[in-house]
């Protein structure tokens, strides 16, 4: 299985999306398009940056009832997106009913979908403070990717210090969607599980998701293939 870098587009208008994206050139890196973008631009955006080349996770983590979820997904399906998730926390039957959605409303190999075990941002003395959540942060993340497996998903959203144990209870060809990456000196931000290109792909991330140390840089595509270099050689 190749391993991707995926750029975090953590944008607020179309304008600034496609500004960025325009200094890569000829490249067309794979991008991820979360809540604030959107939101603000609707299914446009989707629309405008696949009509430039580029693959796209769509990070909308979608958590509800299942028959809610099934049916955001079947919508979700028609963007032609290349990945998207959910909350492995939603249940195994609402993992299940996100991917009948996706299926159905498919043209073709639908969308990879996976499932976002604990947010890098979360650490274990806020699981035990904040959701009662008594286990080790190791276990969660095993049981949610287990979970999200049986489920039938493609794999989950987990830290890089989670991901080798990921593949040991999952499999090897179950994805690993590693955010949390940053350079060696780059600031933490909000993050609190990281780790630098290198020792993600080290740790056996599949793929890594990069946001400010990539768009926050002086030269965004000098940044982006540090991180090629570093993560994938």
């Amino acid at each position: 299985m190749g391993k991707d870098v995926i750029i975090a587009c953590d944008f607020d208008s179309a304008e600034k999306t496609y500004d960025f994206l325009g200094r890569f050139g000829e490249d067309k890196p794979f991008v991820k398009i979360g809540m604030e973008l959107y939101y603000a631009e609707g299914p446009e955006i989707i629309r405008g940056i696949k009509e430039r080349g580029h693959r796209i996770f769509l990070d909308l983590k979608l958590h509800d009832i299942p028959n809610t979820v099934k049916k955001a997904m079947k919508v979700l399906a028609g963007l032609g997106v290349d990945i998207v998730n959910v909350h492995a926390s939603g249940t195994v039957k609402m993992m299940k009913a996100a991917v009948e959605g996706l299926e159905e409303g498919s043209n073709g190999k639908r969308p990879l979908i996976i499932a976002v075990t604990q947010l890098t941002s979360t650490d274990e003395e806020q699981m035990r403070e904040d959701l009662l959540i008594r286990e080790s942060m190791n276990d969660v993340v095993m049981h949610y990717a287990a979970n999200a497996r049986d489920a039938g998903l493609d794999g989950v959203v987990c830290s890089p210090h989670e991901a080798a144990d990921v593949h040991r209870v999952c499999g090897i060809d179950f994805l690993t969607v590693t955010p949390g990456i940053r350079f060696a000196g780059d600031s933490r931000g909000d993050q609190s599980r990281i780790m630098t290109p290198e020792k993600a792909k080290g740790a056996g991330s599949d793929y890594i998701v990069v946001g400010r140390s990539v768009t926050a840089a002086e030269d965004p595509a000098a940044a982006y293939e540090r991180c090629i270099r570093e993560f994938i050689g």
